[in-house]
């Protein structure tokens, strides 16, 4: 037996690679006992936790870019050639945070080749051509 699937009224979409990038920059550096670098993850799981508070959402999704390059990279070979490396106490921090967003039950989406801005744009447009209202939630 087939049981319908509520429609969502609400989508948010949550750019948590922006969100990672917002919080690294804008806390003090924090840390663990162990000496983990942990600011980056507080912050955004505040984040999450207050924007969940502002806009309760039927469905939620957090999204993140995947390693490595995507297509924009084979379209424009010195696409973010000029950005500085991600510091090492940022990159450590987003194992942990995937970990996090996972047992906190939100469904997480990486997609290999693609940033996390085109995902969510294409979820976006998907949610309201099945009469959704979206949120995009980004610090882009």
């Amino acid at each position: 037996m087939r049981y319908p699937v509520p429609m969502a009224r609400k989508l948010v979409l949550v750019d948590g690679s922006s969100y990672l990038h917002r919080a690294y920059n804008a806390l003090p550096e924090l840390r663990s006992p162990g000496g983990q670098p942990t600011g980056a993850v507080y912050g955004v799981v505040n984040m999450l936790r207050a924007l969940l508070r502002r806009q309760p959402p039927d469905r939620l999704a957090v999204v993140f870019d995947a390693r490595g390059k995507t297509f924009r990279h084979e379209m424009f070979p010195d696409y973010k050639a000029h950005r500085p490396p991600t510091p090492e106490d940022l990159k450590a921090q987003v194992q942990t945070l995937l970990r996090i967003v996972e047992a906190s039950g939100y469904p997480l989406l990486q997609v290999a080749g693609v940033e996390a801005d085109d995902v969510i744009g294409t979820l976006a447009h998907t949610g309201v051509r099945c009469g959704c209202e979206v949120v995009i939630s980004t610090c882009d």
